[in-house]
């Protein structure tokens, strides 16, 4: 049996409007959990349109990716 915990990664999670040194270090198994889980936990204030955009770091290899998140929906796609 498997615990879902192992596949978790660590990443460093931000508003894109507030800076990195804002960040929250996130436990999830994707970029995308990792930047809704951030969302679920944190009051922030979204843009006019209700949306709000995110940076995810995945701390062990580097990569970094935006999503944008419409907080009436849960919708998540990346930063165009």
């Amino acid at each position: 049996m498997t615990n879902a915990a192992n596949d978790d990664r660590k990443f460093s999670v931000h508003a894109r409007h507030a800076g990195p040194h804002h960040a929250r270090i996130v436990h999830e198994p994707s970029y995308e959990a990792a930047a809704v889980a951030y969302v679920e936990d944190l009051a922030i204030a979204p843009d006019d349109d209700g949306e709000i955009s995110v940076i995810v770091r995945d701390l062990d290899t580097g990569g970094e990716h935006c999503f944008r998140i419409d907080l009436n929906t849960g919708e998540t796609a990346p930063c165009g």
